[in-house]
This record gives C-alpha cells, structure tokens and sequence, in this order.
C-alpha cells in the first residue's frame, strides 16, 4: 500500500510594522503604505488527496478558528477549483489578532495545493484578500495600493520582537469605521538602508499606524499591552500590528525578547505573548 503524499507550509504572522492609510476607493477598499516583517511564529497547513473536501483544525489556538466554508483555507481550495483534498489547519496565532492569520492561511493552503497538483500559482489571489500577495511571498515588504503593490526590503539587520494580544477581538471594518481621517501621509518615497536594528526601529518611529487610536477606542486594552510593552527594559520601539489587537516590541537579539516575554507571560498569564524573530 502505497503512502499518501501530504504537503506542508508554514503560515507566518504578518506584523505590520508600519501602516498608513492614504486613501479610500469609491467602491470601499482603503489604500494602504505599510512596511510588512513575517515572523518565526505561526500556523501550518497541509494538504493530501482524498475523496471530497474536508479540514480538520487543530493547535492551541484552534477554538476561535472556523472548520466551515467560512475558513480561509476551505476558502483557497475553492479558489482553486479543488474539491478533493483533506486539508488539515495548525492554528498557533489568535484569530482575528491583527497578524494575518487567517489572510496567511489561505496563502499557505493555496502554495500547498498547488504544489500537490503541480500547478502554478494563479496570478489573481489578490481576490482571496488585501494581504494574500504579501503572504505568497511571506519576505519584508513594503506594500501600497489595496496590497496589489509589492516591492521587497532587503539587506535588513536581524531584528527580533514580542508578540502580545490580550484575548480581545478587534473588527477591522469597526477600526476603520473609527478612523476619523481616512486620507493621511504615505511614507517617505525611498527607505532608507538600515544597518542596525536601532536605526531601523528609528526609522519606524517616525512612522504610524493609522489604525492604533481607533482600535484602542474599540478595544482599551490594547493601551495596557502597549504600556507594558513600553516599559520593557531594552525595546526598541513598542506599537500596535495592523487592525489590533496584537500589539509588538522590537528588540536588537531574540535573547532579549524572549527574557521580556517571560516576565509579561508571568505578570499577564491570561494574555497570548510569543517571542520571535523577524525576516
């Protein structure tokens, strides 16, 4: 009896580390300049063949996670016209956390299916959601329009950072809904080379995230992890990650984030805080 081939990717969190909303279309979709890291934490999908479609959802985050059509992964599978598959979630990040979750999920099943069909990637994801192109390419990115343009950063330094939710869901169309001024600054033109993570984490400073302050109206505990963050001792830069509520503190070494991480799993045993490093 011959095995059954299973394909495995990993799905990163998206941390936004930068996100400026420049604008919004007639047909509703906000414009967007956001500088984009992925971390070394997140879920996993796999992918074998079988008779009809079917996922199964499993991990420490998996409660909060859908097993139905409304699932990103059954979602992709559907994008691609493909029915016969067991599809099997790992579900490590929190959902609806500001990290892209679900968003990284639909572009982990779509890179699985396709290469169990030996198939190339659609051109058109872009229609799954803003952020699945990003995903696709999982690597820093700045990334504007409604997601549609890409353009990678590289040559960064190694940075690393915590990752804390305080188990409070955040609507993204109710953060938006909030935001006062829908038609603010983009970054600057051109990045500049950063050769330290302090000079990084300086850059970034100078910079937003838009949807901060309408998701701390929507969520006030969103202040208290970013207080926390805050205090942390050798954080570079503390800030919320895209719609919240997960919020970050970049540090220069992973040894530094995960010592912080320790401490705020202590004092805050109720709260999700991973440490990692960003590519």
């Amino acid at each position: 009896m011959l095995l059954q081939m299973a394909v495995k990717v990993f799905a990163p969190a998206k941390i936004n580390l930068a996100l400026h909303v420049t604008g919004q279309r007639k047909d509703g979709y906000h414009l967007l300049d956001s500088f984009v890291m992925f971390a070394d934490v997140g879920d996993w999908v796999s992918v074998r063949d079988a008779a009809g479609a079917t996922l199964t959802v499993s991990g420490p985050e998996s409660k909060g996670a859908p097993s139905d059509a409304r699932n990103s992964v059954l979602q992709a599978a559907q994008f691609l016209n493909q029915t016969n598959l067991a599809l099997a979630l790992e579900k490590n990040l929190p959902t609806a956390a500001g990290i892209g979750g679900g968003t990284a999920d639909a572009a982990a099943a779509i890179k699985a299916i396709c290469t169990l069909r030996k198939q190339n990637v659609p051109d058109n994801v872009l229609q799954l959601g803003a952020d699945v192109p990003v995903c696709m390419q999982g690597v820093a990115t700045r990334m504007s329009g409604i997601g549609e343009v890409l353009t990678p950063v590289k040559s960064l330094p190694s940075i690393a950072c915590v990752l804390v939710n305080p188990r409070v869901g955040v609507s993204t169309p109710e953060v938006f809904n909030r935001l006062k001024s829908k038609d603010n600054d983009a970054m600057p033109v051109g990045m500049p080379g950063f050769e330290t993570a302090q000079s990084l984490a300086g850059w970034l400073a100078q910079q937003r995230n838009d949807l901060e302050a309408p998701a701390i109206n929507a969520a006030p505990e969103i202040s208290r992890v970013l207080n926390v963050l805050s205090a942390e001792k050798d954080q570079l830069l503390a800030r919320m990650s895209g719609s919240g509520a997960t919020c970050f503190a970049l540090f220069e070494t992973i040894t530094q984030a995960r010592k912080a991480a320790s401490k705020i799993s202590n004092d805050h045993p109720d709260w999700w805080v991973q440490p990692a490093r960003l590519t």
